[in-house]
């Protein structure tokens, strides 16, 4: 069951106050709405949907992945410099300290040590899914399904919480009939793609009739489906030796680590053992993603059902008043 507003916003504050405390096939198949590819000053309009998983607090998960440099690969002469992507395994809370991290945190006391901790330092973004109410852009691909996945950034769904939380929001945005649009809109600050002025829409609206059959046919993805694999004890030693080498400035080896973490695209020999890895999706900005997330279409997954918004509004806000009082 979807939770309510007032819950989401309680699981928020939370995560806030322990917080303050302390190119792949899915891209060419158009599964993933490429945003950051609209051109400075448009907008894109898009309407997020629920996680088909039940046991998720939110309508987004989030992931962490640590980027990997390699300066080229290993027998290859005219290979150039690489990046390859892995998860931090603080994803999963009873793996423990992510051994990257546990590295790379005392570089920070260091003045000479702060950009090389940087570099190393886990890159957060967060996976969501909806439909494309107003597209810019036009696409080569644009699948059957047109409920997309979305990959946002930090600075962007820093916008997307904010609204959450705020006390005038009576309904959530994922609401089928009383749900929020969000604007998506590409400025430039200092020669670098700027969100901050995206923004949720004043007006509620229902789903059109389209968008409910295609729920209808289609199903919503589960969301979590689409993060890395749990890395298992052989990633984990593999994780380390790729962290070494990148740190050490030696070149991607292959042989050694292909089977468990390779750059997109890359295509071993025909007696490569290293034939067997995926590959992960990122924004076109990223020119290596991480080959533990599987972005194809999920197989034998029946459509869920429409969730709706029951509670009132006074309901939410007594909730949150309670909740606030008890944390």
């Amino acid at each position: 069951m979807a939770m309510s507003l007032a819950e989401i916003r309680a699981k928020l504050q939370a995560q806030e106050n322990k917080t303050s405390g302390t190119s792949n096939s899915s891209f060419g198949s158009g599964e993933i709405y490429p945003h950051w590819n609209i051109e400075e000053g448009q907008t894109a309009r898009i309407r997020f949907l629920p996680d088909a998983d039940p046991k998720n607090n939110f309508f987004w998960v989030e992931r962490q992945m640590i980027k990997l440099t390699f300066a080229g690969i290993k027998g290859q002469a005219d290979s150039k410099p690489i990046m390859v992507q892995v998860p931090c395994i603080e994803m999963w809370p009873d793996m423990g300290m992510c051994p990257i991290l546990t590295e790379v945190r005392p570089w920070f006391k260091e003045k000479d040590m702060e950009e090389m901790g940087r570099k190393y330092w886990k890159k957060k973004s967060y996976l969501f899914q909806g439909f494309v109410r107003e597209n810019p852009m036009k696409e080569d691909k644009v699948p059957e399904n047109p409920i997309r996945r979305f990959i946002i950034s930090p600075q962007i769904f820093n916008l997307v919480k904010a609204a959450l939380m705020d006390s005038e929001l009576e309904n959530l945005p994922t609401d089928y009939q009383s749900g929020l649009d969000f604007t998506v809109v590409k400025t430039s600050k200092g020669g670098y793609a700027d969100y901050n002025t995206s923004k949720w829409s004043r007006k509620e609206s229902a789903l059109t009739v389209d968008e409910a059959e295609a729920i209808e046919k289609f199903g919503l993805f589960n969301l979590s489906d689409f993060l890395p694999k749990k890395p298992s004890a052989e990633d984990l030693v593999i994780i380390k030796e790729m962290f070494e080498a990148s740190v050490n400035g030696e070149a991607y080896d292959a042989d050694k680590w292909g089977k468990h973490f390779k750059p997109a695209g890359f295509q071993p020999a025909a007696d490569d053992s290293a034939t067997e890895s995926t590959t992960a999706t990122a924004p076109a900005t990223t020119k290596v993603v991480a080959p533990v997330v599987e972005e194809k279409e999920p197989v034998d997954k029946k459509p869920v059902a429409p969730a709706a918004t029951t509670d009132r509004a006074e309901d939410i806000l007594a909730r949150i008043r309670n909740r606030q009082k008890t944390e």
